[in-house]
């Protein structure tokens, strides 16, 4: 039997006028109301983003660093501001954000780039038995062309990193290590600033795959001091098509291009060419320009509720989901049950398939996601080929959480497990 220990804390956030402020969750799915229990996935967006969106495509639409006209430079200024706005909420300096796709687009070109001009043959990159496939596959291509190893920090029974594990691989000198801030099956929270802090003794460069830490606690990246921090954007109450990598100024200088186009070049000759200053240099053809205004949208309506009420909301409503979830009959939960967490809770029904469970609980307007959670490694781990996974945001309350619970319940009737 999982015992979950006593968090004593108290909503500082009104989420229920927060969710009005959601469009989205207004909705009805077969007659009853949403519950969107998916913000690990991607986050619903407030209507703070969509009118920031709206208005860059309606009114000052116009493509970026290339046209004179006023509306260009409308455009223009708009993008590199949200540039401005997203470093200094970092804490980094501007010529330190590079605009990608996404947080696996960002991963490849540290991997491609970085990897290919400082990885040798024989250099080891350790990554953890946590990581999403997105911090994995790219090292394995890299370790494939380059002749390096990968090597991997156990997972232990509870679902924190073996850190002494961890220092018997550093003391080898891996040339990066490669860790999630936040499990996204999990929910662990990683010692992220212990973490780099002894890599970089022994030498290595350290990324962080931050996607599930961006949207939920505050980041202060220059004070981390990792050499590559990566995000995306959609799971911060942003659009899709924007990604975060920062990297150290002198990291990026040093790294070839990603991409060859547009905008990324100083000089282009018949045979050679020469590449603009950093961040540019990583950003060929049309950046996303309208994507950057709608992240720094959403960062700001995020600064606007107050990141500590964020924090306090996420983590009370997660521990009560936690009690709630152990009430169920037949339920295992995957990842710690007290400490620091994230707020997704993976779980499993005994004898009900966790798609099975997604889809009836779907079919009562309770949204959660099922399957491996690209992290297939982790789920042989485990001992499981798949889970069931809630995960909160800012807008959930405990009534969202009772809606999961019922949901479950009515789905061990259908399958006669009661």
């Amino acid at each position: 039997m999982q015992e979950l220990a006593p968090i004593a804390a108290a909503p500082v956030l009104d989420a229920e006028s927060v969710a009005q402020e959601f469009p989205i969750l207004s909705r009805r799915i077969g007659g009853h109301p949403l519950v969107y229990l998916d913000s690990a996935n991607t986050a619903q967006k407030p209507r703070a983003v969509l009118d920031v969106i709206y208005s860059a495509l309606a009114e000052h639409n116009a493509n970026i660093h290339r046209a004179v006209y006023p509306l260009a430079h409308e455009s223009t200024e708009a993008f590199e501001g949200a540039r401005r706005r997203i470093a200094d909420r970092l804490g980094s300096a501007y010529e330190e954000i590079v605009f990608t796709k996404n947080a696996t687009e960002a991963i490849n070109l540290v991997a491609y780039a970085w990897g290919r001009a400082f990885v040798n043959p024989g250099d080891t990159v350790l990554l953890t038995e946590m990581e999403h496939h997105s911090n994995i596959v790219p090292w394995q291509l890299l370790a494939r062309e380059r002749g390096a190893h990968l090597r991997y920090v156990p997972v232990m029974a509870n679902g924190r990193l073996d850190m002494s594990a961890l220092d018997r691989e550093l003391a080898t000198s891996p040339k990066l290590v490669g860790v999630v801030h936040v499990s996204n099956v999990l929910g662990t929270v990683n010692p992220v600033e212990e973490i780099v802090a002894r890599a970089h003794r022994m030498g290595s460069r350290v990324l962080i795959d931050g996607a599930q830490a961006a949207p939920h606690l505050p980041l202060d990246l220059g004070a981390l001091d990792a050499d590559f921090y990566v995000f995306t954007g959609h799971k911060c109450y942003g659009p899709t098509g924007i990604g975060v990598l920062r990297a150290k100024r002198e990291l990026l200088e040093a790294m070839p291009p990603f991409l060859g186009g547009g905008d990324m070049i100083s000089r282009v000759d018949w045979q050679e060419s020469t590449w603009a200053q950093v961040p540019l240099k990583f950003e060929a053809g049309t950046s996303p320009f309208v994507e950057a205004q709608g992240l720094a949208a959403a960062f700001d309506w995020l600064d606007g509720l107050g990141l500590d009420a964020v924090e306090a909301h996420e983590s009370e409503v997660t521990a009560y989901a936690l009690g709630r979830l152990l009430e169920v009959p037949g339920l295992t939960i995957h990842g710690p049950l007290d400490g620091p967490r994230g707020t997704a809770v993976s779980f499993s029904l005994d004898g009900i398939h966790p798609h099975d469970v997604a889809e009836i609980l779907g079919r009562e307007g309770i949204c959660v996601r099922a399957g491996h959670h690209c992290a297939q490694p982790l789920m042989r781990k485990l001992g499981v080929a798949a889970t069931t996974r809630a995960s909160f945001g800012v807008h959930n309350t405990h009534a969202d959480v009772d809606r999961l619970v019922d949901g479950l319940v009515e789905v061990r009737r259908i399958f006669g497990v009661m």
